[in-house]
């Protein structure tokens, strides 16, 4: 290296010794292998911003790098939410379905209504579904004289979205809008099983939807398994059919395929009924929306897992509707709105109040990631990261992160130097990273931001694999 760059070298390392815990991050050269992976990937530096630094906040950063540019986080982002929910709401807090009655019920027949009141369950998915419904048998109920009623008027109608706005793929699952009755994230999984001698596949669907005509077969095709989806032409544009146009090819085992519902606002009443039709339960009125009848009393309420068990499903496989869920449902809790911009509100107030105003405060659309305008810089994220360390919460919030080279989103990402490291990662068109926390071989605990924005954004990956390496071998 020449002497001039090894002054520079020094002149930045000497900076960051110097500068005090909590001041904004100097910046400083990179790692060899990191800068090296870089250049392989052909991602410029001023395209990512990095930071290593201690957990407890007590040293100077390791290594900072255009940590005070706010960029978009990508899914990144559910470390904020995720974390915000735990530290107001607490780990063992859960969500309640109430189920209502206005009739006396009579030899199995409810002379009345049934009502069911989404409050936001992130994780009413088609086996709780069942339970809730199970209960209501429970009561005695096989039959529903009058209708049965879904109440989603606890999130306000401003948060559902057009599921093609994004990325222009409206029947991929992870477009799904939030809903406060939320029932299995929207989505018809489809499995097919292959039965060669009658020269047909068979389909069955969970859930089945009530007013939807769903072919129970279709017909195998010759060929190899290949691009099978394509192979059965479906057509779901008409929201009352599926359609198949082509055929399941022979050369396939059993294959399954979760597609979004074409007409989401009617996913849950379609559900429900469905599903209560699946278990021999009858409806003598109809299937519709409206809201409980004020001063009714709940007959039961049906709980969701507790809140600490919620945040693994939406860090560890990234679920962007769930993460979505818990954002609005901390501006139902704290501002009395199950609105975005109550959520916005009611994590800017909590940001302020629990990580402070020393670095800039992040842009929050959704909470999810999912979004082309929330941005947050790696210096903030970082001190979060170390708040989050400190607090009684973080047993809850580093278990709810992918461990490297072990599950979620970073199953098959492993280390060279076999340390570990709890991440959340992002991936959009044009964002890519990782942040959490990483164990080093001496025994400390580091927070860890790598962030790329830039056309060829995952081609960093490689590159921030290499800087947890790097953070790991202290």
């Amino acid at each position: 290296m020449p002497l001039a760059s090894r002054r520079a070298a020094r002149a930045l390392t000497l900076v960051a010794m110097l500068a005090p815990a909590g001041a904004a991050f100097a910046q400083q050269a990179f790692p060899t292998q990191v800068d090296a992976a870089l250049a392989r990937a052909k991602v410029p530096r001023d395209a990512v911003t990095m930071l290593v630094a201690d957990a407890d906040g007590s040293r100077p950063p390791r290594l900072a790098w255009r940590t005070q540019v706010p960029v978009n986080p990508a899914s990144i982002m559910k470390l904020v939410t995720t974390y915000a929910a735990l530290d107001l709401l607490g780990p063992a807090y859960n969500w309640t379905t109430p189920v209502y009655t206005d009739g006396t019920v009579s030899n199995g027949v409810l002379n009345g209504n049934l009502y069911i009141k989404g409050q936001g369950d992130p994780k009413l998915v088609l086996e709780r579904m069942w339970l809730l419904l199970r209960h209501v048998q429970g009561l005695g109920i096989t039959t529903v004289s009058g209708d049965i009623v879904i109440d989603r008027s606890a999130f306000e109608n401003t948060v559902e979205g057009d599921p093609a706005a994004f990325d222009g793929e409206p029947l991929r699952p992870y477009n799904a809008s939030p809903d406060a009755l939320l029932v299995n994230f929207k989505s018809v999984n489809m499995s097919f099983a292959p039965d060669r001698a009658g020269q047909f596949a068979r389909v069955n669907y969970e859930p089945p939807l009530a007013s939807v005509a769903m072919p129970a077969t279709v017909p195998l095709v010759p060929g190899e398994c290949g691009d099978w989806r394509t192979a059965l032409r479906a057509d779901f544009t008409d929201v009352n059919r599926i359609r198949f146009n082509g055929g399941f090819p022979a050369g396939c085992g059993e294959k399954s395929w979760a597609v979004a519902y074409a007409d989401p606002r009617t996913y849950s009443l379609r559900a429900i009924g469905g599903m209560w039709a699946e278990m021999g339960g009858r409806v003598g009125g109809q299937m519709r929306e409206g809201r409980v009848p004020a001063g009714l009393k709940p007959a039961f309420e049906f709980e969701s897992p507790p809140l600490g068990e919620v945040v693994r499903d939406i860090n560890k496989y990234s679920n962007n509707v769930m993460a979505q869920q818990l954002f609005l449902t901390i501006g139902l809790t704290q501002k009395n709105r199950g609105t975005f911009e109550a959520s916005r509100t009611a994590l800017g107030q909590w940001w302020r109040d629990r990580i402070g105003t020393g670095e800039a405060q992040p842009v929050f659309e959704n909470g999810s990631g999912l979004s082309r305008d929330e941005r947050i810089s790696a210096a903030a994220l970082g001190k979060m990261l170390q708040v989050a360390w400190r607090s009684p919460v973080m047993p809850e919030l580093v278990s709810s992160l992918p461990a490297m080279g072990v599950d979620g989103t970073l199953k098959k990402r492993t280390l060279r130097s076999g340390g570990s490291a709890h991440l959340k990662t992002g991936t959009l068109r044009d964002a890519s990273g990782v942040a959490g926390f990483v164990d080093g071989a001496s025994g400390r605990r580091y927070v860890l931001v790598a962030i790329a924005n830039a056309e060829n954004a995952a081609a960093a990956r490689a590159a921030f694999d290499a800087l947890v390496d790097w953070a790991s071998q202290d």
